[in-house]
């Protein structure tokens, strides 16, 4: 859920302005000074030309890591003397720094509304997905933070985000030999990051302090810069600093219960005192998740909502409640639910506003949470279906297709639903072969991680070679990337390996499976579905499924740019939102996915499969339920789809069905249309209940 309440109007308007220091070694030649904006806007990371560009700089750099700042440090002067006798080089830089000053000058469809809020928006989120090279996301909730900050840039909604900058972020996964999840947590250098810290008044770095029980704790402030968008992250590594303080905000999602609690008092209290000490004031707050609440709920799976021993949060909120003349006990009744304080029961109590990110989420939570409105409507929460920024997700040869047969601008049209039809109009073989395309990409993608891994394993070099065999462009190539919860489900399709093994080994009719995931640390079952998946693939199931270890954006986008099928089976009604499946369809990809979160609006019929609708009180029942259903629809509708072909040896039947999930879900689930929803449907209101 989300969460949003009124604030202070702010006196200007306009993309916020926030001064910075640099800190990156970075040398450019004459006139190529303005690589380092470019750097450090992250508008280049839904930009092929800027993409291209950085790759031409350095490409195995970039390959590596994708990341600008770090290449920008590490090119020799002498390598730029033979860029700069590159005629083309110049005049691709040139034409990607006149794109970054057009997206930022452009007419925007919030200009068009009256600018309808007097101050931003304050969008708290404990991570951001704004791109791999900046680690500070862990799966879904991070990325939706970042498209949502990613459509607001190209809508023009004023909006600042504010998070954490953490040292160590979510953990690297890597898979042992024996099928083990093994957590690698990184020591991120920010001067080397595309992030810059936030320049105080008087000089300096910007610091703001928050009080915690015997001392004060001091949290410096960085700033990602997202187009229009500026996100301001904390850290509290600096030597300000206590030695035992200094890593609260180290790691996301961290273990330890107190010291998430600190981590969650830094994000609210610090948030709150750097936008005042930047002389921002937002007209709406807007919480992603109840994890910020201090200063949204999103799941109703119990784990997702934050639970504290409330002896624990009396020692940390007990000075606060004094400090402000409010009553201690009070201040703990307001997240105190069935003997815990609960940061959702906090979150929705001290809302204007609560909505789910699907209809059924808000349906569910509405169901769940009922009793904190007392007498209030039958379902109290509201709805804004969670939306994906295209342009991050969709794969470049589909790109240049939209462009040629939509329209040359067709990433400034996605609230226009009706341009979309035209997909229809698009040759079919045009549009296998664009698909195709992406789907041969991914295959060389698996093939090169799955060749690091197997030598990190220590396979012979025959083996290794061998590798170069994995997987078949042409095979109906299915696709589950998720966090590897219990409740998602991910081996529901291994669950009758009888099946499967028959559906895997018909070579007329190659199928393949594709899996990528982590499990939080502290899910010992997921992790051991994660082995138990690990495992076949070593086995008789070699070649046909591939399971990617560590999961970041980088692995989501190839994996949603190029699988036929994107699988999803939670259990439901356990999925909140699912916004993987929403990926797939701008890139030719067709869901086939349990009736759960955003598919029960998206599916109608023709763009996709769905099941499980109904479900079971037993999970053990529906399980069997929904695995039955699973593969009776890939054995007798999938599968025969996708290999039947017509007299001109086409897939008319199946690309008939790519067009349908194409112009149904791409205009209706983009983050334009989830960012303009919550401007109308939630800020706007918020705003005006301001006292």
């Amino acid at each position: 859920m989300s969460h949003s309440a009124p604030a202070v109007p702010e006196s200007a308007r306009g993309a916020l302005r926030i001064p910075t220091l640099q800190i990156a070694d970075i040398e450019l030649p004459e006139g190529m000074e303005r690589l380092r904006e470019l750097a450090y806007d992250l508008w280049w990371s839904w930009s092929p030309l800027a993409t291209r560009l950085f790759t031409w700089i350095d490409p195995d750099h970039w390959r590596r890591y994708h990341n600008p700042v770090e290449l920008l440090i590490n090119v020799e002067p002498h390598h730029w003397i033979r860029l700069l006798s590159d005629p083309e080089f110049r005049h691709a830089y040139e034409a990607v720094i006149q794109a970054l000053d057009a997206y930022h000058a452009r007419p925007r469809w919030y200009d068009q509304q009256g600018a309808p809020l007097s101050g931003p928006v304050a969008y708290f989120s404990m991570e951001f997905g704004l791109h791999e090279s900046l680690g500070v996301y862990s799966g879904g909730l991070g990325v939706l933070a970042g498209d949502h900050c990613k459509a607001a840039s190209d809508l023009g909604i004023p909006l600042v985000g504010v998070g954490l900058l953490y040292r160590s972020g979510y953990f690297r996964q890597s898979v042992d030999a024996d099928g083990f999840q093994q957590h690698v947590y990184p020591d991120n250098d920010f001067a080397r990051l595309p992030v810059l810290p936030v320049q105080a008044p008087g000089g300096g770095v910007l610091t703001v302090p928050v009080d915690l029980p015997g001392r004060v704790v001091q949290a410096a402030v960085w700033k990602a810069q997202v187009g229009l968008v500026p996100v301001l992250m904390l850290d509290t590594d600096i030597p300000l600093n206590d030695p035992a303080d200094r890593p609260i905000a180290s790691i996301l999602y961290v273990r330890g219960r107190e010291m998430r609690l600190t981590q969650e008092i830094v994000i609210g209290v610090g948030g709150v005192r750097a936008l005042r000490a930047l002389n921002i004031s937002p007209a709406v707050w807007h919480m992603n998740e109840g994890h910020v609440a201090f200063f949204t709920a999103h799941t109703p799976v119990p784990a997702g909502n934050e639970t504290y021993d409330r002896e624990l949060v009396r020692r940390y909120l007990g000075p606060w409640a004094q400090d402000v003349g409010a009553d201690p006990e009070a201040a703990l009744a307001l997240g105190t639910e069935s003997g815990q304080f609960n940061l959702t029961v906090l979150a929705i109590r001290l809302s204007s506003h609560v909505n789910g990110v699907s209809k059924l989420h808000g349906q569910v939570s509405s169901a769940m949470w009922r009793h904190l409105w007392p007498g209030a409507p039958e379902s109290p929460v509201s709805a804004v279906t969670n939306g994906v920024h295209t342009e991050t997700w969709v794969g470049p040869e589909m790109r240049a297709l939209y462009a040629q047969h939509i329209d040359p601008a067709w990433a400034e049209h996605l609230l226009e639903p009706e341009l979309w039809n035209r997909v229809t109009e698009v040759p079919d073989n045009e549009l296998w072969a664009a698909h195709r395309s992406q789907k041969e990409r991914l295959v060389r993608f698996v093939r090169e991680r799955v060749r690091m891994q197997s030598a990190r394993h220590g396979l012979a070099p025959d083996d290794l070679r061998g590798v170069e065999r994995l997987l078949d462009p042409r095979a109906l190539t299915i696709g589950f990337a998720r966090r590897f919860a219990t409740y998602k489900r991910a081996v529901l399709v291994l669950s009758d390996l009888d099946r499967l093994r028959a559906m895997l080994s018909d070579p007329e009719h190659p199928v393949q499976l594709v899996f990528a995931g982590k499990a939080h640390p502290a899910d010992r079952a997921g992790q051991d579905v994660i082995r138990r998946l690990f495992l076949l693939t070593q086995g008789e199931f070699r070649g046909k499924i591939v399971f990617l270890e560590d999961y970041d954006m980088e692995v989501a986008r190839m994996m949603v740019q190029g699988c036929d099928v994107w699988l999803n089976t939670p259990r439901r009604p356990q999925e909140a939102s699912g916004t993987s499946g929403q990926k797939s369809p701008v890139n030719g990809g067709i869901n086939l996915s349990i009736l759960d979160g955003w598919w029960v609006e998206g599916h109608r019929g023709d763009n996709g499969w769905a099941f499980g609708g109904g479900g079971s009180a037993d999970p053990e029942t529906q399980d069997k339920e929904d695995a039955a259903e699973l593969y009776r629809l890939l054995e007798k509708e999938v599968v025969p789809l996708f290999f039947a072909k017509e007299a001109d040896s086409q897939r008319h039947g199946w690309i008939g069905r790519m067009k349908s999930s194409i112009a149904s879900v791409v205009p209706n689930f983009s983050a334009h249309r989830m960012v303009r929803d919550y401007l109308e449907q939630v800020y706007v209101p918020a705003a005006s209940k301001r006292g």
